[in-house]
C-alpha cells in the first residue's frame, strides 16, 4: 500500500548498463522533508538554503504524501502551508529499482528528482547529480586504459590483467544543489592556480 496519489514505479523495464546497481547504493539518504502544515514561507526557505529545487512532504508518521517544488511555490500564490501547495501524483521508487529505471524516469518523465521509499516512510531521494556522480564514478586502469564502474576498483584488470592498476575519475559533488563552481582540474583533480597576468617585456 502507498499513500493516495504516490505512484510507485518498480522495474517496469530489465537490462542496460545499469540493471544491476540499485537506487539505495547511489542515493542521497536522509532526504531533506517538509511536513505538511509547514508555511510555505519556511518551505521556501529550505529550497533557498540548501539550494535545491523540491523536498517531498511528509505526514506526521514520516509517510510520504507528496512533493512541493519551486514551481508549486510560484504557481499557487494563495496556499498557505505545504500541504495546500504540493504535488499530490509523485512518482517514487524503493532502494532495489535498477539505476537504468531511475534514469529512464528522469529522462522521459522531465523530472530532476524520484523520492526513493521503503513500505511507506520515505528514506532517500534520487536526483539528477546521483546519476551523474555515479556516471562519474568510474575507474580507468593505469596500465591500458580499460573503463570499470562500480564503488570500489577491481583487484585486477579484466582486460590486461594488472593488479590494483586503477584510479577513480573525478567525482562531482553530491545530490542536487551541490553545483558549485570548482577550481580543480577535471583530468588530475589537482588545484589549479591562480591566473596570474604575463610579465611585459
Amino acid at each position: 500500500m502507498t499513500p493516495i496519489g504516490v505512484r510507485l514505479v518498480v522495474n517496469p523495464r530489465e537490462g542496460g548498463k545499469g540493471a544491476d546497481m540499485k537506487v539505495g547504493e547511489i542515493m542521497t539518504p536522509n532526504a531533506i522533508s517538509v511536513s505538511e502544515d509547514a508555511p510555505v514561507r519556511e518551505v521556501a526557505r529550505v529550497l533557498d538554503k540548501h539550494r535545491i529545487s523540491g523536498v517531498p512532504v511528509c505526514d506526521e508518521h514520516g509517510h510520504m504524501v507528496g512533493l512541493i517544488s519551486e514551481y508549486d511555490l510560484i504557481a499557487k500564490p494563495n496556499a498557505v502551508t505545504a500541504g495546500e501547495a504540493m504535488t499530490r501524483d509523485v512518482i517514487s521508487v524503493m532502494e532495489d529499482t535498477s539505476v537504468d529505471e531511475v534514469r529512464f524516469l528522469l529522462v522521459h518523465r522531465k523530472i530532476k528528482r524520484v523520492p526513493v521509499i521503503r513500505g511507506l516512510k520515505l528514506v532517500g531521494i534520487v536526483s539528477r547529480a546521483d546519476l551523474v556522480r555515479e556516471i562519474a564514478l568510474t575507474w580507468v586502469c593505469q596500465v591500458c586504459g580499460d573503463h570499470e564502474r562500480g564503488r570500489t576498483p577491481p583487484d585486477q584488470c579484466p582486460k590486461c590483467g594488472t593488479p590494483s592498476g586503477f584510479e577513480p575519475t573525478i567525482t562531482p559533488p553530491i545530490g542536487e544543489g551541490a553545483e558549485l563552481p570548482s577550481r580543480t582540474c577535471p583530468t588530475c583533480g589537482q588545484e589549479l592556480p591562480v591566473e596570474t597576468p604575463a610579465p611585459s617585456g
